[in-house]
């Protein structure tokens, strides 16, 4: 209830030397308390008119601030949904990336394979005329089959001792008994190749035969046919090749003049 007429009307007492809480104990100890009370209630007005509007301030400040908190809490529960709706659609996006990515592994998988597929089909289609040919060349085969076992097996027993030109006579002889017998066989039939393989010819140039055809034809009788055979060896050749050829089998060597021959003539 203190306004500031009251205190205009205190202010002269306030001002004098002797108005203080020290000379009004001389005077009287309850002079001395209310005297000390006007002087306290004076300062109170002058700072509570400095406060008044503060406090008014703060109590507006602090509307604004709830308000404001309010906003706040409104705005973060909003926040909240939307992240939320964030993170589901986040995931959505994740789940759809990672099917993309997996359709595109697929599609680059399956495109390989195509090209993989396309390439075999050129070349199988390549290849169709050569197993078309193979085909035949093995049917004619199976039909000449008959023939052509004879020959070679005519050739093993019987053109032995002879030479090359001797040995193509007797094969056109039997071509020629052969056709009026009405046996098929290979018109362009070849021996050598029927009896033996590029791989063994090798190995034996390899261990001393000579490369010509009448040695690699010596060649097949000695090692296919059943009866022992008889060399006639004037150059060595054949003794050579034997002994290498037979050289991890045990091989021995003998004359007719050894001493296990002489003691039974």
């Amino acid at each position: 209830s203190i306004t500031e007429e009251t205190v205009e009307l205190l202010e002269p007492y306030l001002d004098m030397e002797d108005y203080n809480l020290e000379t009004a104990k001389k005077v009287c100890g309850n002079v001395a308390g209310l005297c000390s009370w006007t002087q306290a209630m004076a300062y109170f007005y002058s700072i509570n008119k400095e406060v008044l509007p503060l406090k008014a301030n703060l109590a507006l400040q602090e509307g604004r601030l709830a308000a404001a908190q309010m906003e706040l809490n409104s705005a973060q529960v909003q926040l909240d949904e939307k992240q939320m709706e964030l993170d589901e659609v986040q995931a959505m996006y994740d789940a759809a990336m990672k099917e993309k990515q997996a359709l595109l592994d697929d599609a680059e998988a399956c495109r390989r394979k195509m090209n993989n597929a396309t390439a075999l089909i050129e070349g199988l289609g390549g290849e169709k005329l050569r197993w078309t040919a193979t085909s035949k060349n093995f049917q004619n085969q199976i039909i000449n089959l008959v023939g052509n076992v004879l020959l070679a097996t005519g050739f093993l027993s019987y053109s032995g001792p002879f030479n090359q030109e001797y040995r193509n006579l007797l094969l056109q002889l039997w071509k020629k008994e052969m056709d009026n017998s009405k046996i098929p066989y290979s018109k362009n039939l070849n021996l050598t190749g029927m009896l033996v393989d590029n791989a063994t010819v090798g190995e034996w140039n390899l261990q001393g035969l000579p490369n010509d055809d009448l040695s690699i034809q010596n060649g097949i009788i000695v090692t296919k046919a059943s009866r022992y055979p008889l060399l006639i060896d004037p150059q060595g050749q054949g003794k050579i090749w034997i002994k290498n050829k037979e050289k991890n089998n045990g091989l021995q060597v003998t004359a007719m003049n050894h001493k296990f021959f002489r003691s039974h003539i």
